[in-house]
This record gives C-alpha cells, sequence and structure tokens, in this order.
C-alpha cells in the first residue's frame, strides 16, 4: 500500500484519507474483539464438553445417581478421593502429563 502525497491534495481530501484511516481502524477493532468473543467461546465450549463428559462417568460409576442429593454424592467423592492417596496420584499424572507436551 503506498503513501499518497499528502502536499497536493485539499483539505477535503486530507479529511477523506483520514476518515477512511479512522473507517479501518474501527473494523480492525471489532475484528479484534469478535476474535477474542470467538476464542472465549471455544474455551467454554470445551468445559462444558468436559463437564457433561465427566459428570457422565461419574452418574456411571455411582449405579443409582438419581436416588442420591447432591450432598450425599459429595460426600461418596470426599470417601472416595482421600487427600494423600489421590494427591499423590493427581501429581503423578500432571507431571506424566507435562512431561509429555513439552
Amino acid at each position: 500500500m503506498s503513501t499518497p502525497n499528502l502536499k497536493n491534495k485539499s483539505i477535503d481530501e486530507l479529511r477523506e484519507i483520514k476518515a477512511k484511516g479512522e473507517a479501518k481502524i474501527k473494523y480492525m477493532e471489532n475484528k479484534i474483539k469478535y476474535l477474542e468473543s470467538q476464542g472465549k467461546q471455544l474455551t467454554r465450549k470445551e468445559r462444558t464438553h468436559r463437564l457433561c463428559t465427566r459428570g457422565a462417568m461419574l452418574e456411571k460409576f455411582l449405579g443409582c445417581p438419581n436416588e442420591l442429593t447432591d450432598e450425599q454424592v459429595e460426600e461418596i467423592l470426599k470417601i472416595a478421593f482421600q487427600p494423600e492417596a489421590i494427591g499423590r496420584a493427581i501429581e503423578q499424572f500432571r507431571e506424566s502429563n507435562e512431561n509429555t507436551t513439552l
């Protein structure tokens, strides 16, 4: 894109060039906002998918999920995930995942 010779332009022509430049800036700012919004939406979709998938896994193991309250399920999870044992396993999984992504 070449820079127009501004010395030989009238004030009206310069204003028109300025308006076009400002319009292009506004267009690009809106495009950036749109792309950022799309990125956030994808992140939300990934999270929702993960929550649904893992929730389905939990219900599969509960056997009778409709007969339990949320509080009862939470207590079951507290028992199942004893801090010491599960903490070590989670840390090993995280380290393993870090090593495979590097």
